[in-house]
């Protein structure tokens, strides 16, 4: 696991109480495992598209997601 023992993981746990307090621990753990969730599901998706004509819906979300077109603002214009 990246090299972290128990006591390294032990010091940043006590660090993330201390940081944030003990009562939005299981909030902040929630949004983390969804997050790495979300980040595999979609990383798999990807790996998983130019071979077969696999879609789901996260893939489709993202696809009607469009840029939004930026205008660059001048100097002279702040």
């Amino acid at each position: 696991m990246a090299g972290l023992g128990w006591q390294e993981l032990t010091i940043i746990l006590v660090i993330v109480i201390i940081i944030f307090g003990a009562g939005k621990l299981p909030e902040i753990g929630g949004a983390l495992g969804k997050g790495i969730k979300e980040f595999k599901t979609n990383s798999n998706d990807d790996d998983a598209l130019p071979g077969g004509s696999t879609t789901t819906a996260s893939t489709t979300t993202r696809r009607q997601e469009e840029p939004v077109a930026r205008r660059e603002i001048r100097a002279d214009e702040i």
